[in-house]
């Protein structure tokens, strides 16, 4: 399929363009909590539903890094902005590996925020169940959700964060983005990369925590640095979202 400008939000006018890429379980709006501390003069943050969410929720499309990855060049050339950098939640810090290999020149830094990396996630049998499982089961997303944030946070949350999801995604995107994230391996083409990439790990993250990011992105990106979060899982703009802000916009503006 051809690729499209995807649905999305400004938030300011700073000279330095930073696209945002959400995770498998949100669309744009998975920023929300963040939004009113970007620093609007310094950045200007544009912030797109992929196909299958938000407003692009009937947006139809093979559904893959590389749809991604066409998609959001398609959408920083109608913005004007020949460089530019990614920050990726999850899933999303796939996809920005995928542009960044695709734009060659045009990124100027990386931000992962509890980021899949670029082999995929390996998943025994009875976890690629659960997994697998989330794109009809609600129980399922809660329990992964639950998972990935240590057990720790109010069902209230683990709730609003279901509904969310069934609400702001389709049914055949949200599996096909799976495979996509899950089963994707190309690592070997970011293999010795010069960009500069901040990795921020939660602590009660068990699925992509500090050590999984030590055994893939920082072997293969030269400039690459890992924050702990010691009070984030998995959500990081959810949990820490004023710390998760002074990290990112220091990182970019250094």
């Amino acid at each position: 399929m051809s690729p499209v400008a995807l649905p999305h939000d400004v938030i300011g006018s700073g000279p330095h363009g930073v696209i945002v890429l959400h995770g498998w379980f949100g669309d744009r709006d998975s920023f929300r909590k963040i939004k009113p501390y970007l620093d609007g003069g310094a950045f200007t943050y544009a912030l797109p539903d992929y196909r299958g969410y938000g407003q692009a929720l009937d947006l139809t499309g093979d559904y893959t890094l590389a749809e991604i990855s066409a998609d959001v060049i398609a959408l920083a050339d109608k913005l004007g902005w020949e460089t530019f950098s990614l920050i990726g939640h999850s899933m999303g810090g796939t996809a920005m590996q995928r542009v960044m290999l695709d734009a060659p020149g045009r990124v100027r830094k990386l931000v992962g925020i509890s980021p899949v990396p670029a082999s995929g996630v390996p998943f025994d049998d009875d976890s690629w169940a659960l997994f697998a499982g989330a794109a009809q089961e609600p129980a399922n997303r809660r329990a992964i959700i639950d998972l990935t944030t240590g057990n720790r946070l109010p069902g209230a949350w683990l709730d609003e964060m279901v509904d969310t999801s069934l609400l702001r995604s389709n049914e055949t995107a949200f599996r096909a983005y799976l495979d996509a994230w899950a089963r994707t391996d190309f690592h070997t083409e970011v293999a010795g990369t010069t960009t500069p990439v901040l990795l921020i790990a939660g602590a009660h993250d068990p699925a992509l925590s500090a050590d999984v990011m030590r055994a893939t992105w920082l072997q293969w990106y030269q400039n690459a640095e890992l924050l702990t979060f010691a009070d984030a899982g998995h959500y990081a703009m959810d949990e820490t979202p004023l710390a998760l802000v002074s990290a990112v916009e220091r990182f970019l503006a250094a």
